[in-house]
């Protein structure tokens, strides 16, 4: 058999090397980067001014807003765009607290944030909102009639 007909046999050579590295690490530096810039772009901010003057009386808050016995839960109808939330105490009859605020929030960025007006209705809370699929968080944020502070936040997925 003559040289002409045989395949040529292929060497991994220096510049083959490079190009692999450089490849690699490319890929890797480049999501990184793409990584950092949108966990930058979503972060919705900073949720208390200062950690250490907001713990020291944390667990006050917590004991008294506990003592409570509030029960929050949500229900969200997609299709008619009505979220409905049921705030109870614990012999589950409604409660009328001093005031109460919704914020309507994705957990990752601020684009859709909604203020709700809540309406009392049957015993329940409710509120027309914009909602697609995915994760939700409601924040609520209110002020008992015995002037408890109240919050808490409620996590739900909405489906399709």
């Amino acid at each position: 058999m003559s040289d002409a007909t045989q395949p040529r046999e292929r060497q991994l050579t220096g510049w083959h090397v490079l190009a692999i590295f450089v490849g690699a690490f490319g890929i890797i530096i480049g999501v990184n980067v793409y990584m950092a810039v949108n966990a930058v772009r979503t972060f919705p901010g900073l949720e208390v001014s200062s950690s250490y003057a907001d713990s020291q009386d944390f667990d006050l808050r917590r004991e008294a807003q506990e003592a409570l016995g509030w029960v929050a839960e949500v229900e969200v109808d997609a299709e008619t765009g009505i979220l409905t939330l049921h705030l109870n105490d614990e012999a589950g009859r409604p409660v009328a607290p001093a005031e109460l605020q919704a914020l309507l929030t994705r957990p990752t960025n601020q684009e859709e944030d909604q203020q709700l007006t809540l309406t009392r209705n049957a015993g329940a809370f409710t509120a027309p909102v914009a909602i697609s699929p995915g994760r939700w968080r409601l924040r609520l944020t209110g002020e008992a009639r015995d002037g408890t502070a109240y919050r808490h936040n409620i996590t739900f997925t909405v489906r399709n």
